[in-house]
């Protein structure tokens, strides 16, 4: 096969333009060509309101020879998944949480043969999302299963974004696993691929099931309580069935901690343990949520194509006052949804489906926040942080989960505050300055001026801000060594919550790190 790139193909292409453009530019007949595959694609719009995709492709000939006397570089396409030699290992090995970096970790150390046992304090991924919609129906919330916590993690219940900044040969085993178990083709060549909320759902019990078959065991509405230590090395932890409030020691040699950003209790217990854990920057702000339509004639032009899909953004500020004001997990076509996993806490967070089809695009509209800020050495004071902000949310919106919102008219310029939001349970129209900290206030209005006046259609007086968004990332790291453990031996911290990774799929590759982390020292340990 060969790599060839194409510009400017127009938006209702198809496989017939295709193949008449690749022979076009080959010069050979177009019934050489025995297959073309999409190995990228993406959109330009620098000269809009003419938009086109640029393609990469990957062809194939019926005569093999027939590459050889072409001047295009030869490729061939890998879509396996990870995969390892199996070892004889008795050791017992558990995994708590099962998000992206929980799934990941534990897919590879049953590939590996090592028959991990997963604990998850969430339910399921059916049960779960039946809990959540009763949540967003009625605003009852269960602690423990909820948007935060279940099987796949936060992930879940969000736009199942796979763009990444990292590009390793790990990446893109994730990718390829993700399709494997599912996922649609598009996140093979999308230059933004996204799995959506709804595809993603079949996708982590396709990922459990493969777990299982390979000797793994995943046990659900499982919390962990309590870890023991003997001589600075892992050997039992404790765990309750929250179904049936009954306790039960595991014992341990590696524990890998897959935790969310979400697992405050968890970390409350770490810090008990003295585990090195030190305080790290976040983000918080707000949730803009905007027409599909506006942002599209942003992005596109006035008279864009019904042809392109809803359109996104990412913006960035930096200010005077030294603080910088970003946009961050931008949903088009998507919905803005509670994110609860405490009562008496307002959170919000971004979701679509694969088709992102809704009449409403959303974005967090954000603000630096340093551990400086936090006006404590405690290694939590983070956590603390965000617990103050995300109770005076809930406050200002009334109870019963009910968000602030407030129309960007009224948050810039005292206008008039009312209009339409997609967040469910409900919402209250109100002024969000009293439920930010005063930096974060003056640093988004600040922002939102600057992209206002840069970008047409961007933030109209009409469109809402919904607060609070705090869960960007997690305010502590889980110091590791160059092997990965932590400073009590056998405890491996991974993933977003232990600090090291923000999204999918650099979660889902820290959990294979850890994986590999642990084989390579039970190898090093047989020799």
């Amino acid at each position: 096969m060969i790599k060839i790139d194409i510009n400017n193909i127009p938006l209702d292409y198809g496989d017939k333009y295709l193949i008449n453009k690749v022979s076009k530019i080959l010069k050979i007949n177009k019934k050489e060509i025995k297959n073309i595959k999409t190995i990228k694609k993406s959109i330009d719009a620098r000269k809009k309101p003419n938009i086109f995709y640029h393609l990469s492709l990957a062809v194939e000939f019926f005569n093999n020879n027939l590459e050889n006397n072409l001047n295009y570089k030869k490729i061939n396409l890998d879509y396996s998944g990870i995969n390892y030699n199996k070892l004889e290992c008795n050791k017992k090995i558990i995994v708590v949480g099962f998000g992206p970096s929980g799934m990941f970790c534990s897919l590879a150390l049953a590939k590996m043969g090592f028959n991990p046992i997963v604990i998850e304090q969430g339910d399921c991924v059916d049960e779960r999302i039946k809990k959540v919609n009763e949540f967003w129906k009625n605003g009852k919330l269960d602690a423990l299963s909820n948007v935060q916590f279940g099987e796949g993690g936060a992930g879940t219940f969000s736009d199942g974004k796979l763009n990444t900044n990292l590009k390793s040969d790990i990446c893109n085993k994730v990718i390829n696993e993700l399709y494997i178990h599912g996922a649609p083709e598009e996140i093979l060549y999308e230059n933004k691929p996204h799995i959506g909320s709804d595809k993603l759902r079949d996708v982590v019990k396709n990922i459990r099931q493969d777990i299982i078959s390979l000797g793994g065991t995943i046990r659900f509405n499982t919390k962990l309580v309590d870890i023991c230590i003997t001589n600075n090395h892992v050997k039992s932890i404790e765990v309750i069935n929250t179904t049936t409030n009954e306790k039960t020691k595991i014992d341990c040699d590696v524990l890998c901690l897959c935790l969310g950003h979400s697992a405050r209790d968890t970390f409350k217990i770490l810090k008990q343990l003295n585990l090195n854990i030190n305080q790290k920057p976040f983000a918080m702000g707000v949730r803009l949520e905007q027409k599909a339509e506006n942002v599209n004639k942003m992005q596109y032009g006035e008279n864009y194509s019904k042809l392109l899909p809803n359109a996104d953004y990412k913006l960035v500020t930096h200010l005077k006052n030294g603080r910088s004001v970003f946009t961050f997990c931008m949903c088009p076509g998507g919905m803005v949804v509670a994110s609860s996993s405490n009562n008496g806490e307002i959170v919000t967070n971004g979701m679509s489906n694969f088709k992102r089809d809704n009449i409403y695009s959303n974005s967090a509209i954000l603000v630096n926040v340093m551990p400086c800020d936090y006006e404590s050495d405690d290694v939590l004071a983070g956590i603390y942080f965000q617990e103050k902000y995300e109770k005076l949310a809930y406050s200002l919106g009334g109870g019963n989960f009910s968000a602030p919102v407030q129309s960007v008219g009224s948050f810039l310029d005292n206008k008039k505050n009312d209009g339409n939001c997609s967040y469910l349970p409900g919402y209250k129209f109100v002024d969000l300055k009293n439920c930010l900290p005063d930096f974060v206030y003056k640093s988004l209005k600040d922002g939102l001026d600057i992209f206002r006046k840069k970008y047409k259609y961007f933030a109209l007086d009409d469109d809402v801000l919904i607060g609070v968004e705090t869960r960007s990332s997690s305010p502590i790291t889980i110091l590791r060594d160059e092997s990965l453990e932590s400073n009590i031996k056998g405890i491996y911290p991974c993933g977003e919550g232990a600090g090291y990774a923000g999204g999918i799929v650099s979660s889902a590759q820290d959990g294979i790190k850890v994986a590999q982390a642990i084989y390579n020292k039970i190898i090093s340990q047989k020799d």
